[in-house]
């Protein structure tokens, strides 16, 4: 059985990040650190296990955007991808969810896997339309933030949480899943794992190598008009005093100044 596992670059969620010049993005030149979506991570831990629990199978990572992507896919295949696919266009790694499920279906298409897992999002921009919109193209079955998922041949049951209750969908493969907290624990690459991804390929395809349209040309069906930082936290202040009046302009404070009480 062959799983693609959809990753989406980056930047980590711990690294301080701006907005570009232009004030429609992040610029990248400021991010010091890129990785895997984590959500992306259950999908790949799923698809590991899968294949551990058959004793065969393939796992290929697929990634779309910059070069740069490369390293994010070197990541996954040392945790144990078997090989990797990047989409390579600088546009593709601000590209909206359309056209980014458009070049995963190119793939889907050229490599015929049985199963697409992806995070339920991607983190940054949390749109989460990415892997409907994959399966919507593809014309296969799709559950959303699963937290759990059994396979039996062909078929599967997938349990998502819901509002009070647990939503259980059954089904047959080919089907996409994207992949919730909780659905697993993921693995961290080993240094066996590190050293074995070396000798993994990553094959790179353009756009124009699976007939599809130059991503920065492609009049996009959303955009994004601004992006801000947060407001900086303003300073602490240091309330003088004993205890009993201490507390007094606490209360004080938090009622006229905060407004939390």
């Amino acid at each position: 059985m062959k799983y693609l596992v959809c990753i989406k670059h980056v930047p980590d969620t711990e690294t301080k990040v701006a907005v570009h010049a232009d004030g429609n993005r992040l610029d990248p030149q400021a991010v010091n650190k890129w990785g895997a979506s984590p959500y992306d991570e259950y999908a790949l831990e799923q698809a590991l296990r899968f294949r551990e629990a058959a004793g065969e199978g393939e796992v290929v990572a697929v990634c779309a955007g910059p070069q740069a992507c490369q390293a994010t896919l070197r990541t996954m295949l040392a945790t144990g991808a078997d090989r990797a696919v990047l989409i390579e266009h600088e546009a593709l790694e601000s590209a909206e969810s359309l056209t980014r499920a458009k070049a995963l279906a190119a793939v889907v298409a050229k490599e015929q896997p049985d199963m697409v897992l992806l995070g339920k999002y991607g983190v940054g921009t949390d749109e989460g339309s990415t892997g409907p919109m994959l399966a919507e193209l593809l014309e296969w079955p799709h559950v959303a933030a699963i937290s759990s998922l059994e396979l039996d041949g062909p078929a599967f049951t997938a349990a998502r949480a819901v509002e009070g209750a647990v939503e259980i969908h059954e089904g047959s493969l080919p089907a996409v899943f994207t992949c919730e907290k909780g659905l697993n624990e993921p693995r961290l690459p080993s240094l066996r794992g590190i050293m074995q991804s070396k000798k993994k390929p990553i094959e790179t395809l353009s756009p124009g190598d699976l007939d599809l349209d130059d991503p920065s040309s492609t009049d996009p069906k959303l955009r994004w008009d601004a992006f801000a930082l947060p407001p900086a936290r303003p300073d602490g202040r240091i309330i003088e005093g004993d205890a009993e009046t201490a507390a007094k302009q606490l209360v004080r404070l938090l009622h006229e100044e905060a407004k939390v009480l």
